[in-house]
């Protein structure tokens, strides 16, 4: 199933099944005669596979029903999980690794980001490939597919990250690596939006990043959680970024360092990752400006794709001085 989190027409926020080839949203809090496991994705999540059964089970007797079934173009599509018990994001592409790093150092250094691909590529340091490694962001400044993201005023660098990532859909702790693909609740993609010019400043601080990516916004998740069920695969899937409709990424899901299931078995050694936390993938390679030379302008309008899950569409303006 594709679950969406959506805003009504009365302004009411409602969780649905999004079908016919991305046309059409089945109102799963309307139809659910008052079940709490449909009052939020989280309630859902909560519920686990008794509440997918439930949702499965009205979405068939009900799919044709006109006042269910929401035409997309009608009502609002919100970030699926506009609160994540918890962010984490992960450092998981070799290529993205070296190249932001090469990129970092001549962004900050004051060099021609236009000629940072014939600046020396640095090795892979060692613990990427020891251990998963990750952060925490800011989980209370998701936004969703279609907002449009004011950049901070403190930043002049604007840059997208080509990601996806997992909805946990199961407590644990002490997660053996054989259990963990039955922790994951679906996928989503999620766009990792970056204040360049103050993460570089941090970063030698060795606590960051803060400020570079927390930022009202930030955080964009969507369009949609495609569950675990209807992806057997995802680590084999295309993935591309477009800026005003112009490619400047075309790429694929593979090549992670370490697989969800190592990270979540990693991340759960001595504790607990809770039901309804969001782990993103880290930027895959070639997936932000930071590799490229190419940052965003105000008004550009970035789509992040990756096969199987969906579109990921935002506008990013500069604040009005």
């Amino acid at each position: 199933m594709k679950l969406a989190t959506f805003r009504t027409g009365t302004g009411l926020t409602h969780v649905g099944i999004v079908h016919d080839d991305a046309a059409t949203l089945f109102d799963l809090t309307a139809s659910g005669d008052g079940d709490d496991s449909f009052g939020s994705m989280l309630a859902l999540i909560d519920g686990g596979e008794a509440a997918l059964d439930r949702a499965r089970n009205l979405f068939r007797s009900g799919r044709t029903d006109a006042q269910l079934n929401l035409r997309l173009e009608d009502i609002q599509l919100l970030a699926p999980l506009p609160e994540p018990r918890q962010m984490r994001d992960g450092m998981s592409y070799e290529t993205h690794i070296r190249q932001s790093g090469r990129g970092m150092r001549h962004l900050m250094s004051g060099g021609d980001m236009q000629q940072v691909a014939d600046a020396e590529l640095p090795p892979l340091a060692d613990v990427y490939r020891e251990m998963p490694i990750y952060y925490i962001t800011n989980r209370m400044v998701v936004q969703g597919p279609g907002a449009t993201i004011t950049w901070p005023r403190y930043s002049k660098v604007m840059d997208y990250e080509l990601e996806w990532g997992i909805v946990v859909g199961k407590t644990g702790a002490n997660i053996s690596e054989a259990d963990a693909r039955d922790h994951i609740f679906g996928y989503t993609v999620f766009n990792d939006f970056s204040a360049r010019d103050q993460q570089g400043k941090e970063m030698p601080g060795w606590l960051g990043p803060a400020k570079g990516k927390s930022f009202d916004g930030g955080n964009v998740l969507g369009p949609w959680i495609v569950t675990r069920d209807e992806i057997p695969d995802p680590y084999c899937l295309s993935a591309a970024v477009r800026v005003n409709g112009e490619t400047r990424c075309e790429s694929t899901t593979a090549g992670m360092l370490f697989s969800f299931e190592k990270i979540l078995a990693h991340m759960s050694q001595d504790e607990t990752v809770f039901a309804g936390e969001f782990i993103g993938s880290g930027t895959i390679g070639n997936g932000c400006g930071l590799e490229t030379g190419r940052f965003l302008e105000d008004g550009d309008t970035v789509e992040l794709e990756i096969e199987k899950i969906g579109v990921l569409k935002n506008r990013v303006v500069r604040p009005v001085a």
